[in-house]
């Protein structure tokens, strides 16, 4: 896609904040008619720009209520340790994000769980067993105290 311009910016904002708007009060909002919105929408879908749409649960009313962040540092760098790693780490539910990252950890994860038992069993059962894990750290997120998913447009 070409340059972006304000008008694609106003329709990302207003797309982050509720990506359920209909197009025609997407279009009021950002002074468009609905198929001129509707068409620059769909420019900025297949350009990758707007890759999904998804609901954004409240994790504690559906049972996951605890946040781990996981520094892990690998035993090497080799392409193949990198590849094995993140091959397996995405098979793990309960990681939600998973970063390379520079610095002391190689990966950074986060992850959900139950509780600190339903932790220790993610843990155990999949955390323990990644391949090419040399050490872990785990971080338990007492409190958060503000999350957002929009970007800074």
């Amino acid at each position: 896609m070409a340059q972006m311009d304000e008008t694609d910016l106003r329709i990302l904002r207003v797309l982050q904040r509720d990506g359920r708007i209909s197009n025609a009060d997407l279009a009021a909002q950002v002074n468009l008619s609905a198929s001129a919105c509707h068409k620059r929408v769909r420019q900025l879908e297949a350009a990758g720009i707007i890759h999904d749409y998804v609901a954004l649960l409240d994790r504690r009313r559906v049972g996951c209520p605890t946040m781990v962040f996981v520094e892990i540092t690998l035993s090497g760098q080799a392409d193949e340790v990198l590849e094995g790693f993140e091959r397996a780490v995405r098979g793990i539910p309960d990681v939600l994000e998973c970063h390379l990252m520079s610095g002391a950890a190689d990966y950074l994860l986060k992850v959900v769980a139950r509780d600190t038992e339903d932790f220790a069993r993610i843990h155990r059962q999949h955390l323990a067993k990644l391949p090419g894990v040399q050490q872990m750290h785990s971080s338990f997120a007492l409190r958060t105290v503000f999350r957002t998913t929009a970007l800074p447009l």
